[in-house]
């Protein structure tokens, strides 16, 4: 039986880890369980959701909240990630998350980039991010299951979801600045990342954040996570990539165009 078990795992590949960095890149919101303080009984909620620029979920919540406050108590917690479709909810990928939470305190070079980032994926919640009661946690991963649909389960660990590299302080001091102008200047690429790349139809697209690994756009209620052909280096090579990635698409939807 235990044999058996062990089965239903696949061994993790690089198609798994890229669906479970999408899954996670891409939310805007999830669920998360926590333990209630006085009873130890799993509590879950939904909470608003981005992530870091190393890939390590963001969460805005309220002092006032259940959750917050059995987090205060033990920061052990998970997050599941993946929105269903139509039909059978059961048949699309989720990701499941299992984290510790760390509040990140107002004021601080993690706290102002965690609000940019989350802020940038969801602007509706300026209305209460500087509330007193309200603060910032990342959910710093410890593993992962991914669940692809149904005989598709796979075990993930932090390194296979987390970008643990040199550019990340480098490329966080840029990027807003980079974003600003892409979204100011150059919607028309943008749009090529969506429509070619995202497989996007339709929709004002605009960036919300860049990283190692790719590029998050939204447009209203909808994200796309749009990966890099190579991880960068430095953040001197994202406008190269930028710029690459804008042709690429440009020529394949020409040549979809004339045939």
């Amino acid at each position: 039986m235990e044999e058996r078990k062990m089965e239903v795992i696949r061994p993790t590949d690089a198609e798994a880890i890229r669906l479970a960095k999408t899954l996670l890149r891409g939310a805007r919101f999830g669920a998360v369980a926590v333990l209630e303080p006085q009873t130890g009984v799993p509590l879950a909620s939904r909470v608003g959701v981005a992530t870091d620029i190393d890939g390590t979920p963001l969460i805005l919540i309220s002092g006032l909240s259940a959750h917050t406050q059995a987090i205060a108590a033990d920061p052990r917690c998970s997050l599941l990630v993946g929105e269903p479709g139509k039909g059978d909810a059961l048949a699309y990928p989720r990701l499941t998350l299992v984290c510790r939470a760390k509040r990140l305190e107002r004021g601080t070079t993690d706290s102002d980039r965690a609000k940019r980032r989350y802020l940038n994926r969801n602007p509706k919640a300026k209305l209460y991010a500087d509330l007193g009661d309200f603060a910032f946690f990342r959910l710093e991963i410890e593993r992962a299951s991914l669940n692809g649909g149904f005989g598709k389960a796979f075990l993930l660990t932090r390194s296979d979801l987390i970008v643990d590299a040199a550019i990340n302080d480098e490329l966080a001091a840029s990027e807003q600045s980079a974003l600003d102008h892409m979204n100011e200047e150059h919607l028309d690429a943008i749009s090529v990342y969506a429509s070619h790349f995202a497989k996007a139809s339709g929709g004002n697209w605009t960036l919300s954040g860049f990283d190692a690994d790719g590029m998050d756009l939204v447009a209203g209620d909808e994200t796309r996570r749009v990966f890099f052909p190579n991880p960068l280096k430095s953040a001197q090579d994202l406008r190269p990539i930028l710029v690459e990635m804008a042709k690429a698409g440009r020529v394949s939807q020409d040549r979809i165009g004339k045939s």
